[in-house]
């Protein structure tokens, strides 16, 4: 657990950086600081490690003052994960993970044999071992510059915008693989962004701070989106909010419809009985959807240059949000829905999805008139 007690950050200048902050980050779970430009997010996550020590107040971690502790241990102890990585460029991949377990005193081929343990486990090659960091893209730098943060096994995990500097679909896959591993291993996680999709996405926390460095909310992410305590965090999180929040509730009262089916190969005339508003449903051999065709357009037999993919399949157990947006996005008009191995449950029209969701949204007016 990390505990800010009235902690506040002022410079000779008198500019104030952090106000007054007081909040618990619990251990095992990912709280993450959002907020504007000059609100004191990365201040806020500085402070935890010393590089940058508190004018006042009090950072506890667990039941031990960060400020009594020598300053060089307290960092070895805890793991930080920057923006652009911050990869040593004269050092391997390998050793560049490395770093910490050599600090610790741990033997070159211990802390080597560690270092591709931790590759695999984020997803990296261990063929980049021997690499070095201007030979990777910017995906895979952070992948080591995560890899590295849980070198020593560090029960602390700070992470500075690590995927800010990526393209958006390395981006989402980073994200993916964050919870992935977050899953695994349970971390006591601090994570600053600029990003509130992000935060609401990776926190089982979110705290919202305001310019001048004093805390607008703290509260898990649907209790952000559905219920902001004031005009400025619902003004920041955004007017979309209500679109945000279905991604908090699961799509089980969704009924599908049954979806005829073409596979590769099949001929037009297939194509043609099986449409449905011009539009056919392509899956493989395990009935996974790979794609929708036109059949206007097929003259002898679906081929792959055919498909249209992308952003239109869904899990049947995942979020109103997603199906909704499956159906939105698809050539058809209908969003796929698969189950967990990726086979085809069934497809869903907006429409459809719109009235799960009045459904849903009218059962939480009772429950709340209710409570």
């Amino acid at each position: 657990m990390i505990r800010f007690e009235s902690v506040t950050k002022r410079y000779p200048d008198g500019t104030v950086a952090v106000d007054g902050l007081d909040l618990v980050a619990p251990s095992g779970q990912i709280t993450v600081f959002v907020g504007p430009s000059g609100c004191g997010k990365t201040t806020s996550l500085r402070m935890i490690n010393r590089m940058i020590e508190p004018t006042s107040g009090t950072i506890w971690l667990d039941d031990q003052d960060t400020g009594a502790v020598n300053a060089a241990t307290l960092r070895r102890g805890i793991g930080y994960v920057i923006q652009h990585a911050g990869l040593f460029p004269h050092r391997t991949i390998v050793d560049n993970i490395a770093t910490v377990p050599y600090l610790l005193g741990q033997d070159k081929k211990q802390a080597r044999a560690r270092a591709l343990e931790l590759m695999e486990r984020v997803g990296l090659s261990t063929t980049f071992a021997k690499r070095y960091p201007a030979q990777l893209s910017g995906g895979q730098q952070q992948r080591v510059g995560v890899a590295r943060a849980l070198a020593a096994d560090p029960p602390v995990m700070l992470m500075d915008e690590p995927f800010s500097a990526v393209d958006p679909v390395v981006r989402a896959e980073l994200q993916d693989e964050f919870l992935r591993l977050q899953a695994e291993l349970g971390k006591t996680i601090i994570f600053v962004t600029h990003d509130i999709d992000e935060a609401v996405k990776l926190g089982d926390q979110v705290a919202v701070l305001k310019v001048g460095g004093t805390l607008g909310q703290l509260a898990p992410p649907s209790v952000l989106l559905n219920d902001p305590v004031d005009d400025f965090v619902a003004g920041f999180v955004g007017r979309d909010r209500g679109y945000r929040a279905l991604g908090f509730t699961t799509a089980s009262s969704v009924a599908t419809q049954d979806e005829k089916t073409v596979g590769l190969g099949a001929e037009a005339a297939a194509v043609q009985a099986a449409a449905v508003d011009g539009w056919v449903l392509a899956v493989d051999d395990a009935r996974k959807p790979i794609g929708w065709v036109r059949a206007a357009a097929v003259t002898a037999t679906v081929t792959p240059d055919l498909l249209h993919r992308g952003g239109t399949v869904a899990p049947a157990s995942g979020s109103l949000r997603a199906i909704l947006d499956a159906s939105l996005s698809s050539p058809s008009g209908r969003g796929v829905l698969v189950d967990d191995d990726g086979a085809l449950v069934g497809t869903v029209t907006a429409g459809v999805a719109v009235a799960a969701i009045e459904k849903e949204l009218a059962a939480r007016r009772q429950a709340g008139a209710a409570s």
